[in-house]
């Protein structure tokens, strides 16, 4: 590599809103704060409640009183 023309790369704490932290390199010295990470995100913890189509009819249905058919 050339000297000179590349930025410094150094450690860097990415700090979640949820009290996670990760130490990591980067171009950017210091502290990034997120508001969310994978420690925290539904998507990777598996506590996301997906609702399908067929449930979603469902309750449809119950609100307005409909029979199926």
């Amino acid at each position: 590599m050339k000297e000179g023309i590349h930025p410094q790369y150094g450690e860097t704490i990415i700090k979640c809103a949820c009290g996670f932290e990760i130490k990591t390199r980067s171009t950017r010295p210091g502290t990034i704060r997120v508001e969310i990470c994978s420690n925290c995100h539904p998507f990777f913890t598996g506590k996301q409640k997906l609702v399908d189509t067929a449930g979603r009819v469902e309750r449809f249905r119950r609100k307005y009183g409909m029979t199926e058919g």
